[in-house]
């Protein structure tokens, strides 16, 4: 049971260890990388919007 704690222990030393290590980005980093994924989420759900209206109108004209 010892043994178990003991790697425990050690396991957590080193996640601390390598946390210390990561190069986190910076406010403005987080931000702006926040907008480019918005704005390309809006413009892929338009342009699948679009895409679906587009079909549905074909599909309906077909199967008259």
């Amino acid at each position: 049971m010892r043994e178990w704690v003991d790697k425990a222990i050690r396991f957590f030393r080193e996640v601390r260890a390598e946390l210390g290590k990561v190069n986190w980005p910076s406010r403005k980093e987080v931000i702006g990388s926040t907008a480019v994924v918005l704005v390309s989420v809006f413009i892929l759900s338009f342009f699948l919007g679009l895409v679906d209206v587009v079909l549905q109108k074909v599909m309906s004209a077909i199967l008259r």
